[in-house]
């Protein structure tokens, strides 16, 4: 009789707790969409940790990811769902952690998941974070290539974003590559400056305010003709 008592005891117990459970979960599900709609990051990433611990899945850990990396929470994001590659990972999360590793500067391996991105679904976007990072790791030979390919691919409506001054700006995409194709000129053959400084130029021409093109071009041009106390440090 005592055990009966107490298997009862016990089921009523795990019923009440997948109740309050399912409330819960039902609770967090209406706090997220409130959060959503009122724009509340912080509310947002609240409700879906707490969604994620009552019931974990791993698609609500790469939302979770997402929304920490679009928040330029970053190190956040990665702690969230890792930095190593995963074949079965699922697009977005690959996505977090390229995207998370560029801004906290690990180049290479966020080279590793723009190139799984990139091999799942070409595009000229990933072409250009790729010639990019490799130029800054030094592959200037596999820079080229991602060039050349988002040369080609590049359609006139598609536009790149950058953010080294105080207030960002976009300029064709095919004018970014055009710049990249003219830094690995210049890196390939340090003595063929003329080379690099057309294909900037060639950029400037598309979009004027390219303002990294600018810095680039007046860099070169001091290289070309350092002024006078520099040039006789050099001999």
């Amino acid at each position: 009789m005592k055990k009966i008592v107490l298997v009862s005891a016990l089921a009523l117990g795990f019923m009440a707790t997948a109740q309050t459970t399912t409330e819960l979960q039902k609770h967090y599900e209406a706090f997220y969409r409130e959060m959503r709609l009122q724009g509340d990051i912080n509310g947002v990433i609240n409700a879906m940790t707490h969604l994620n611990v009552l019931s974990p899945s791993k698609a609500r850990k790469d939302t979770l990811a997402y929304i920490y990396a679009n928040d330029n929470q970053h190190l956040q994001a990665l702690n969230t769902i890792g930095i190593e590659k995963v074949d079965s990972d699922s697009d977005l999360a690959v996505q977090v952690k390229a995207i998370s590793l560029k801004a906290l500067n690990q180049p290479k391996r966020a080279l590793e998941q723009f190139e799984e991105l990139f091999k799942r679904s070409p595009n000229a976007y990933l072409a250009y974070e790729m010639a990019d990072l490799k130029i800054q790791t030094g592959d200037i030979a596999g820079a080229s290539v991602n060039i050349e390919y988002g040369i080609a691919n590049a359609k006139d409506e598609m536009k790149y974003a950058f953010y080294e001054r105080q207030q960002p700006y976009e300029v064709p995409l095919k004018a970014a590559f055009i710049h990249l194709k003219g830094l690995t000129k210049y890196n390939n053959d340090k003595n063929n400056i003329d080379e690099a400084l057309a294909l900037i130029d060639e950029a400037l021409a598309m979009d004027p305010n390219f303002n990294l093109a600018s810095l680039s071009k007046q860099a070169l041009e001091t290289r070309k003709n350092p002024p006078p106390e520099a040039a006789e440090k050099k001999e």
